[in-house]
Order: structure tokens, then sequence, then C-alpha cells
């Protein structure tokens, strides 16, 4: 009886521990995310989306030309880093054993491992070096060095988990190796795939080191890839460590609309994971 009884607090003194630990890891988030919506909303205003910078020491201006850029930029960066991540991790999941599938695996953990100032660098020497010019392009190809190790092996789990019988019965059906990857065992897995991906794109969509080496920067509106070109990330950390009060207001509504972004792909994420999995169910 005593045995038992002793066996009962250790267990709901676990769950304590494991529930304090929770909260502790959210306070946190919770602190930033109300730190920074308490310093950047109320400089949040139609002229802060629609105006171009104002000129230094000047009030007013706006982050149009950041915002439209940073999509820009991340959006190259998913274009390079989506289709060879998604068919490295196909590699590695369907060919586990092989020494490639293994050189793969170890790349992928190495590149997720690096610092981003360094993938910046590798961008810088690769992309605008050889050009001499700094380009959104070179930024498109720092970001997406840096989603592929995610979207690789978010692939290769989530594949892993898809029962073998499904393989096994599109094979016994007649259909091919390939085919039964492609219309069968990557539909299954899809759901997952996509909110990896997503999840990458908010991950890099709020760095700023690989964007000082390659996009720089552009005080204008452009949408030439092959120039300089404004992301958010950079046009925060200038405004705040420039000396001007106004351009301090404006780097933390920067930061509230980076924030909002990574908030809002991980909604967009978890909504389609639930979305696609009903689908599945229903079929």
């Amino acid at each position: 009886m005593m045995r038992d009884r002793r066996r009962r607090v250790v267990s709901h003194a676990i769950v304590l521990l494991c529930g304090a630990a929770v909260v502790f890891a959210l306070i946190p988030l919770a602190l930033v995310l109300f730190y920074v919506v308490s310093q950047g909303i109320g400089s949040l205003n139609r002229e802060f989306f629609t105006h171009t910078p104002a000129p230094p020491g000047e009030l007013g201006g706006g982050m149009a030309n950041a915002i439209v850029g940073s999509l820009l930029v991340t959006g190259i960066g998913a274009v390079f880093a989506i289709p060879v991540g998604l068919l490295a991790g196909i590699y590695a999941a369907e060919y586990s054993g092989t020494r490639l599938a293994s050189s793969v695996r170890f790349a992928a953990d190495t590149l997720n491992g690096v610092p981003s100032i360094v993938i910046g660098v590798f961008a810088y020497g690769l992309a605008v070096l050889p050009f001499h010019r700094f380009s959104a392009l070179a930024g498109g190809v720092a970001l997406g060095v840096m989603m592929l190790p995610l979207i690789m092996r978010t692939t290769e789990e989530l594949l892993k988990l898809v029962p073998t019988t499904l393989r096994e019965g599109a094979l016994a059906l007649g259909a091919t190796r390939a085919r039964a990857v492609f219309s069968v065992v990557v539909p299954a897995a899809l759901p997952g795939i996509l909110t990896g991906i997503l999840l990458a794109f908010a991950r890099v969509a709020g760095e700023t080191a690989p964007l000082l080496f390659t996009a720089l920067n552009n005080q204008y509106f452009s949408t030439d890839v092959r120039q300089p070109i404004s992301t958010l990330t950079v046009q925060v950390f200038n405004y705040a460590i420039s000396p001007y009060a106004d351009w301090h207001r404006q780097a933390w509504a920067g930061a509230l609309v980076l924030v909002t972004i990574v908030l809002t792909c991980s909604l967009v994420a978890r909504f389609a994971t639930a979305r696609l999995e009903r689908m599945h169910r229903g079929a």
C-alpha cells in the first residue's frame, strides 16, 4: 500500500515538474511577443506599409520596399531549396542504406549547424564576387542554402513514417518504384512535408547576416532581382543602430511585422496539416 502511494506521489510530482518546465519555456516567448507588440504596435500605420524610407533625419516614411524585398528574396530561396530538398529527402529515405544517402544525410546535418554568417560569406563568394554586384538573387541563394537541410531532413523523416505496406501494395499492383514513391508514398506524407517547408520559410525569413553579404540594402523600391534589394531584417538592423528616435520606432514596427510573418507561417502550417489529414481520412 505504501509503495503504491509513493509511486502515485512520484508520478504526480513528475507531471507537475513537466508542467512547470513547459510554463518556464513559454515565459521567454511570451515576454518577447509582449515587448515587441507593445513597442511596435503604435508605429504601424498605412504609411509604414505604403511608403519607402524617408531621408536620414526626417520623420515619417515606411518599409514598403523592405517588406516586398523580404518576400521576394525568401521566395527566390524557396524556389532553389524546395525541389532539391524534396528530391534529396526522397532519395535518403528510399535508399537509406547506401553510402550516398548517408553522405547526403551527414552533409545536411552539418549544413544545418553552420552559422548563418558563414553561409552569407559563402554566398558572397559564389553569387556576388563573380558578378561584381550585390543582388536579390544572391540573397535568395544564401537563404536557399539555409532552407535546404531543413526541407531535406523533414522530408526524409516523414517518408520513413509512411507504412511499408503502402509501398508494397503499389509495387504489387505493377507500379514502378518511382511511381509508387511519387503517387503513393509522397502524398501520404504531404501534410508533414508541407509543414516542414513552411517552417523552413519562417526560419530564414528572420535572417540578417547572410543578406548583409548578398542582397545588401536599397533605400528605394525595387523588384529587380539583379540589383541590391531592401529586406526587413537588414532595414530593422540599420534603423536600430541609427541615432534617430523615429528610426528606432520604425525598427520596432519592422520587428513586429517579422514576428507576425513567422507566426502566420506557423499557423498556416498547422492549418494545412490538419486540413490535409482530414482529407486523407475522408478518402
